[in-house]
C-alpha cells in the first residue's frame, strides 16, 4: 500500500441512505435485494426450466473448471500453511494493542458453528456409509463394501471436510479481518482488494464482488434452511409419526427464522455467541454418548486411523489428472469445494468479524487445524458406528442410503435410548440452522450496509426474514426442485469466487508485508 493516508479516504457509510430507519449502502443494497427478488420469481414462475438451466450451469462449471476447483483448493492449503510458519504470522489482527472480543472457546463455538455444523450432521453418517456400499459411486474406485473400501471411506469423507474447506474460510476470513481492522477499511468483501484496485473498490468493481458475495450468501443460507428443514422433518416423521411433507417443512423454517429473529435482536454477544456455545456442549454430550454405547474400542482407535487414512489419502484425492473414477470425482469432491468457496464470503467475514485481537499464526491454527481434529472425532464416532451396523448387517442402512436426511437418524435407531438421541440430534440440527441463520444476517447486513458494524436492527431482521422467505416460497411453489435449482445457482457463483480468492490471496501477502514493514 502506497500509505495509511491512501486507505484513509474513504469514509465507512460514505455511500450510505438514511431512509425508514434504514442504513443501507447504495447501491449495494438495493441492487441485491431486487436481483433476489427477480430471480426467485422466475424460480417459481418456472422451477423446472430453472432447475435445467442452473443445474446446466452448475455441470458445465464442475466438468470444465474441475481443474480450477481442485488446483485452488490445493492452493489454499499451501498457502494458509505456509502463513503459519513465514515471519506475518507473528503480526496481530487490529494490531499490537488490539484486544480480543471472546474468550477462545467462544470464539471457535461461533466459528465452528458457522462454518461447519449444519453439514457435520447431515453427512456424518450419510457420506460414509454412501461411499463404502457404492451408493454413488466410489472414490478412487475402489470395490464397494471391502475393507479397502471402509478406510477409503473414512479417509474421503476427511478429505471433503478437513484442512480445504478450512483453508477456503481461513483465506476470506484473515483477509476481511487484516484490512478492516488493521487498515481501517470497511468489513466488507471489497476492501480485500484494495492493494491491487485501490480507490477503485469504491466504485463499480467493489460493487460488483459485494453484490456476488450476497447472492452467495443468500442462496447459499436459503438452500441449507430447505435441507435442514427436510432433515427435521425426516426426523420427527421417524421419531413421532409427523408428516414430513413441504407444509411440515415450511413450519419447520418458519420456527427457526423466528428464533434467528429473536436472536438477531439480541445482538452478537447476547445472540450467536449464546447459542454457539449451547450447540458446542450439547454436540459434545451427544458424541460422548455415543462413543459410551456405541462400538467404543472402534471409534477411539478409529480417530487415529480416520486421520491416517486422510493423510494417506489425501494426495491422490488431490490429484485431477487422468481420474478413472470422473463421476465420483465430479459429483463430490469437485461439488464440495464449489459449494465451500460458494459459502465462503459467509462464514469468512463472519469469522472476521469476531477475530480481532488475534495473531495471524493462532488465527490460521484456531481456523485450519483445530477443526480438523475436531471434524476426524465426529466423523469417527457417527461414521465409524454407522460403518459398524452395516458390515454387521443390522438396521436399515445395511439396504444402503435410502433418503440422505434420515440417514442419522437410522443409525441412532441401534443405539440405546434412539428416542432421546435423536430429539438431542433434531434439536442439534435446530439450533444450528438458527445461530447459521443469526451469523448470516449479520453478514449480509455488514455488506449492505457498507461495512458498518452497527446499522439498525431492522436491517439485519430484514435479511434473517428474507432467507426465510426465499426457502419458504421456493419449497411451497416448487418443492425440492426448487431448491436444487437455488442451490445450482449457489454453486454456480463459486467460479467466479475462484478467482476472487485466488486474486484475493496475493492481495493478502501484499497487506501483509506493508504491515510487517512497519
Amino acid at each position: 500500500m502506497n500509505s495509511e493516508k491512501d486507505e484513509k479516504k474513504y469514509t465507512i457509510g460514505r455511500d450510505n441512505l438514511q431512509k425508514f430507519g434504514l442504513d443501507i449502502h447504495n447501491p449495494v443494497f438495493i441492487i441485491s435485494a431486487m436481483l433476489i427478488l427477480v430471480f426467485v420469481i422466475g424460480t417459481l414462475s418456472s422451477p423446472k426450466e430453472a432447475k435445467e438451466i442452473l443445474d446446466g450451469a452448475k455441470w458445465w462449471s464442475i466438468n470444465n473448471f474441475d481443474w480450477l476447483f481442485m488446483l485452488s483448493g490445493n492452493f489454499f492449503v499451501i498457502f494458509c500453511l505456509l502463513l503459519i510458519f513465514l515471519p506475518v504470522g507473528k503480526i496481530k489482527i487490529g494490531g499490537n494493542e488490539a484486544k480480543t472480543e471472546f474468550t477462545t472457546f467462544a470464539w471457535f463455538s461461533m466459528l465452528f458453528a458457522a462454518g461447519m455444523g449444519i453439514g457435520l450432521m447431515y453427512w456424518s453418517v450419510a457420506e460414509p456409509v454412501a461411499y463404502y456400499t457404492g451408493w454413488w459411486h466410489t472414490p478412487l474406485n475402489v470395490i464397494a463394501k471391502t475393507p479397502e473400501a471402509k478406510e477409503l471411506a473414512m479417509g474421503a469423507t476427511m478429505f471433503h471436510w478437513g484442512l480445504h474447506p478450512w483453508a477456503i474460510y481461513a483465506v476470506v476470513g484473515l483477509s476481511l479481518s487484516f484490512f478492516a481492522y488493521n487498515k481501517k477499511l470497511p468489513l466488507t468483501m471489497r476492501s480485500a482488494f484494495y492493494p491491487i484496485l485501490k480507490e477503485r473498490i469504491w466504485g463499480w468493481p467493489g460493487h460488483i464482488i459485494d453484490i456476488l458475495a450476497v447472492f452467495a450468501t443468500i442462496f447459499g443460507l436459503a438452500t441449507s434452511l430447505g435441507l435442514g428443514a427436510q432433515q427435521v422433518a425426516s426426523g420427527l416423521n421417524f421419531l413421532f409419526d409427523i408428516s414430513k411433507e413441504v407444509d411440515t417443512q415450511i413450519m419447520i423454517i418458519v420456527g427457526i427464522t423466528a428464533l434467528a429473529v429473536i436472536s438477531v435482536v439480541r445482538g452478537l454477544e447476547g445472540g450467536v455467541k449464546v447459542l454457539s456455545k449451547i450447540n458446542i456442549i450439547i454436540a459434545l454430550l451427544l458424541v460422548l454418548f455415543i462413543i459410551i454405547v456405541g462400538p467404543t474400542g472402534d471409534i477411539l482407535f478409529g480417530v487415529g486411523t480416520t486421520l491416517k487414512n486422510y493423510a494417506s489419502n489425501i494426495l491422490p484425492l488431490s490429484n485431477f489428472i487422468g481420474r478413472e473414477d470422473t463421476e465420483w470425482f465430479h459429483g463430490w469432491t469437485v461439488f464440495y469445494w464449489a459449494w465451500w468457496i460458494a459459502w465462503s464470503p459467509f462464514v469468512g467475514m463472519f469469522i472476521a468479524r469476531i477475530s480481532k485481537g488475534r495473531t495471524v499464526r493462532e488465527f490460521l491454527i484456531a481456523v485450519l487445524l483445530v477443526p480438523m481434529v475436531v471434524t476426524a472425532i465426529w466423523m469417527s464416532t457417527f461414521g465409524l458406528t454407522a460403518l459398524d451396523q452395516v458390515i454387521g448387517n443390522i438396521g436399515a442402512l445395511t439396504n444402503g442410503i435410502s433418503d440422505k436426511s434420515l440417514a442419522m437418524f437410522q443409525m441412532l435407531e441401534n443405539i440405546p435410548f434412539s428416542a432421546i438421541t435423536s430429539f438431542i440430534a433434531i434439536t442439534l440440527v435446530i439450533v444450528f440452522f438458527v445461530t447459521s441463520s443469526d451469523s448470516g444476517s449479520l453478514v449480509i447486513d455488514s455488506i449492505t450496509a457498507g461495512g458498518k458494524l452497527d446499522a439498525p436492527v431492522a436491517q439485519r431482521v430484514f435479511w434473517a426474514v428474507v432467507e426465510g422467505l426465499v426457502a419458504i416460497s421456493l419449497l411451497y411453489v416448487g418443492g425440492s426442485e426448487a431448491l436444487n435449482a437455488l442451490q445450482a445457482g449457489s454453486i454456480t457463483t463459486a467460479l467466479p469466487f475462484t478467482i476472487i480468492l485466488l486474486i484475493m490471496c496475493f492481495s493478502l501477502y501484499k497487506g501483509l508485508r506493508s504491515e510487517l514493514k512497519k
